[in-house]
């Protein structure tokens, strides 16, 4: 199908570059408009991507310095404090994701929604890499009655810096957020301290040092599975490919239990790996997320609301899509 320009603001960087490589795997012609401050490293990172055109971007002007050129979506990638791409989006009624912000920042775009409901299609693309754990969640939750407890342990190899544009967002994040929000017996509680100090399990048993982090994949899978307890860890140190002598990877490990299909207890132990890091799968999320939205899989364009990655993503293409790009949601040992 013939398609405007997606606009990427701030897609220079890695996980921007991520993203056109895993639209264009499935679709190569998609135009794609590269914005930024900097024109040359606009241009830079356009002539990496067949097909696209860098451009200034301007969050003072309320067409973006971009006039009347057509656009088909808008992506952001970087913590849009303005927010000059929502406000964008919604007057072109385009699609709009973002995918920097905090749990504590959501306020802002909820009332621009609640505001002009109409108007386009929003995303609150904050989930850990954007839906990666959300989706391959609820797919394992299939096999349950009834889930009673959710906890999400990601680890970040500490050469899987993302870049400059990541490091600083992770910095706002941590400095604005120290406590985690979590839910235990069914109340939204926030992990502090001592506390939100933790360990968990990498894929190959190696045990790790975690802190609490106030993921909205926490709000998300408590809404969507009803599990009175759901928390999010995060851990940097040596990914469990990098132990073995291998390049680092991205692992998330998810911890369900609650009651099966026939009413037996039931604790499962999954992990999300990707091979090229995290910039990659949140590539391939973001991807797939600009697809459903603005209709390259082949079904009727999203309509507007406000949604969670997970609510728009199909579990099985997506499952399907990680595997193809060398992944995998690889069943683990319950401890």
């Amino acid at each position: 199908m013939s398609l405007d320009p997606i606009l990427f603001m701030g897609g220079s960087g890695a996980i921007g570059h991520q993203t056109a490589r895993a639209l264009r795997a499935i679709h190569p012609d998609v135009p794609l408009l590269i914005g930024g401050r900097d024109l040359a490293k606009a241009q830079r990172a356009a002539e990496q991507m067949s097909g696209a055109q860098a451009v200034v971007i301007d969050s003072a002007a309320e067409d973006l310095g971009l006039g009347d050129r057509p656009i088909s979506a808008v992506v952001v990638f970087y913590m849009d404090h303005a927010l000059a791409g929502l406000r964008y989006a919604q007057k072109r009624r385009v699609p709009h994701l973002s995918i920097s912000s905090g749990v504590f920042e959501i306020a802002p775009e909820i009332a621009m929604h609640i505001h002009t409901p109409d108007a386009s299609p929003i995303v609150l693309g904050y989930e850990w890499l954007v839906g990666a754990t959300t989706v391959s969640a609820l797919s394992i939750a299939r096999a349950f009655r009834r889930v009673n407890a959710i906890r999400i342990n990601a680890l970040v190899d500490e050469q899987d810096t993302g870049g400059p544009t990541v490091a600083s967002d992770f910095e706002h994040l941590n400095k604005m957020l120290p406590a985690a929000m979590t839910r235990r017996d069914g109340v939204f509680v926030w992990r502090e301290g001592e506390e939100s100090k933790t360990r968990f399990h990498a894929v190959d048993g190696t045990e790790i040092e975690a802190s609490g982090f106030s993921s909205i994949d926490v709000a998300g899978l408590a809404a969507a599975t009803g599990a009175a307890n759901v928390q999010f860890n995060i851990g940097i140190g040596v990914s469990s490919t990098r132990r073995q002598g291998k390049p680092m990877s991205t692992e998330i490990i998810i911890e369900l239990a609650g009651e099966g299909l026939k009413g037996e207890p039931l604790r499962t132990r999954h992990a999300v790996i990707h091979p090229a890091g995290a910039a990659a799968l949140t590539g391939l999320s973001v991807a797939m997320l600009l697809e459903r939205l603005t209709g390259l899989d082949g079904y009727p364009p999203t309509s507007p609301g406000l949604h969670f990655p997970y609510q728009l993503l199909n579990a099985d293409v997506y499952l399907e899509r990680l595997k193809e790009e060398g992944g995998e949601l690889r069943q683990l040992q319950v401890y």
